[in-house]
């Protein structure tokens, strides 16, 4: 079957239209969960200098949780459109909770840190492939993949700088443990909306199909989704994992004392970029053409110049800029890519294309743990430069694809607007009269 043609709609139990501010309710777990998703970021810090780890070390331990992400993602988001959006979104909340309360227990001892960060991964991919999804259906027109980015990114950027303060300032026999109680009371407060009043959007399908067909995501294989959003998908994590994974660890040495608070810094300004930016990748984006995505990797290029600059000056202010555009290049990243998924997947394939989507941008988290295996054999300034080399030819790519591969509903909307218009007899353009 081509690409190009559209899956039958599935059989559903009708549901009632939610209301305006229902999203929120879904919001707030995925706000929570993302939150204890990213706060182990500015700690990573607090282990080495306590433990005297390697960086190996804690980059392994923060792309750890990507092992609990994708299968989340890869089975809970197929799942979703087969059985709703509840029964796959119920148990986030407590895998949430239970990453956290693991890693509160393993502060010097990397395996127990290890399991809690798959714990924690597994409640963020379910969050974000259903959660994505659910947010999606429960909004208006077109504002559904802002609002699940932005909610994303907000968790991500609030949980990494309340954390890092927390370790930096707060009482010392509790400074590995506090930022992991907070988050878990925030994940009990505001799991209860969810749980109570979240209206289901997909219901249960009334099919005899086997289980593993569940689990199959056909658009996946559409010639848009490889051209376009399969090459720059990695880029979006790596751009964030660069900014406060990699860049912290270059210049903290010039602030002893203050490194854990300086690497939350960094993540809330490249956090907090990614927020700013997500409103102008919505205006940027059009069903057309690949024009949202060409200008996100254009900033990521810059961003990755910006890095190496700072690998090879080590200036703490030129780590605030590099760090503020790779934010940016994330934010831009994140919502090209969804505004292109949600145009490919049909709603039979929403959460399942979410899914593969979202496995493919945390790829960029091993770019901190394999760039400290190169680092052997390479500086990170040449890291960076090469970099910007992958990164123009993944441009190339994408701009071969630009208007190519249109999902079939869109390309239909594009020959309508496009179409001639026919002269009429008596048209006055032609000298004749204007028919009635």
């Amino acid at each position: 079957m081509s690409d190009t043609m559209s899956d039958p709609e599935p059989t559903s139990i009708p549901h009632p239209a939610p209301g305006p501010h229902a999203w929120l309710a879904v919001a707030g777990t995925f706000f929570t969960v993302a939150w204890g998703g990213n706060e182990f970021t500015p700690l990573l810090k607090m282990y080495q200098l306590n433990g005297g780890w390697s960086a190996q070390i804690v980059n392994v331990l923060l792309g750890a949780y990507v092992l609990g992400i994708i299968p989340a993602l890869l089975i809970g988001g197929p799942l979703s459109d087969r059985y709703g959006r509840r029964p796959l979104m119920a148990p986030a909340p407590v895998f949430g909770v239970l990453g956290s309360a693991v890693l509160a227990m393993g502060a010097d001892n990397p395996a127990i840190l290890f399991l809690g960060r798959m714990f924690s991964g597994l409640a963020l991919g379910l969050v974000m492939a259903v959660g994505t999804s659910w947010i999606k259906e429960l909004s208006e027109s077109g504002a559904g993949a802002r609002r699940a980015s932005t909610t994303l990114t907000v968790g991500f950027g609030l949980g990494a700088a309340v954390a890092g303060a927390l370790a930096e300032w707060g009482p010392a026999p509790l400074r590995a443990v506090l930022p992991y109680l907070v988050n878990i009371a925030l994940i009990v407060l505001l799991a209860i909306p969810m749980y109570a009043s979240a209206p289901e959007t997909r219901r249960r399908q009334q099919t005899t199909a086997p289980l593993l067909s569940a689990l199959k995501v056909p658009k996946a294989m559409h010639k848009r989704f490889l051209f376009v959003v399969l090459p720059m998908a990695p880029w979006v994590f790596g751009c964030a994992a660069s900014a406060y994974a990699i860049i912290p660890n270059l210049v903290s040495a010039d602030l002893p004392g203050y490194e854990i608070a300086f690497s939350a810094l960094l993540c809330l300004i490249a956090l907090s970029a990614g927020v700013a930016v997500q409103p102008l990748a919505k205006r940027l984006d059009s069903p057309r053409s690949a024009r949202a995505t060409g200008v996100a990797l254009g900033v990521t290029l810059i961003g990755l110049a910006a890095a190496a600059l700072t690998a090879a000056t080590l200036n703490l202010w030129f780590s605030l800029v590099a760090a503020a555009l790779l934010g940016a290049a994330y934010g831009l990243l994140l919502v090209s890519g969804l505004q292109e998924v949600q145009r490919i997947a049909g709603p039979k394939d929403l959460a399942g294309l979410t899914a593969v989507y979202y496995s493919l941008t945390y790829l960029g988290f091993f770019i901190p743990a394999v760039l400290a295996l190169l680092n052997r054999y390479a500086t990170y300034t040449q890291m960076f430069l090469g970099g910007t080399i992958v990164c123009l030819l993944t441009l190339l790519v994408v701009g071969l694809a630009w208007s190519k591969h249109l999902p079939r509903a869109v390309r239909t909307i594009t020959q309508a607007i496009t179409l001639p218009i026919r002269t009429v007899p008596g048209d006055r353009r032609k000298g004749g009269k204007q028919p009635r």
